[in-house]
C-alpha cells in the first residue's frame, strides 16, 4: 500500500469545510438526489447523487452565492468526482 499517495477522506468532499450549512435534499424524477448546502441563505455548494454513476459536486468558491463557471461561458464548472472511497 505504499504506492497509495491519497486516502481520501473529507478533504475529498468540499462541503466538509461549511460549517453551519442548511442542506435541503430534493429528489429528481430521474432517480438523482440533489443537496443544496447554503450559509447564511447563500447557495454554496450542490451535491449531485446519481442514480447511476459517480457523486459530484459543483461549488461557490468566491462566496458570491453563484456556483462558478469557466472563462465566462455561463456553464457551470468545475465538477468535482470522488473517484475512490475506503
Amino acid at each position: 500500500m505504499a504506492g497509495c499517495a491519497s486516502m481520501g477522506g473529507a478533504s475529498d468532499d468540499p462541503t466538509a469545510a461549511l460549517k453551519g450549512a442548511e442542506v435541503y435534499t430534493r429528489s429528481v424524477e430521474n432517480g438523482d438526489t440533489v443537496e443544496e448546502y447554503r450559509v447564511g441563505g447563500q447557495l454554496r455548494a450542490v451535491k449531485v447523487t446519481p442514480s447511476r454513476g459517480p457523486v459530484y459536486y459543483l461549488v461557490d468558491n468566491d462566496g458570491d452565492g453563484r456556483l462558478d463557471s469557466s472563462k465566462g461561458e455561463g456553464t457551470v464548472s468545475p465538477v468535482y468526482y470522488k473517484l475512490f472511497s475506503w
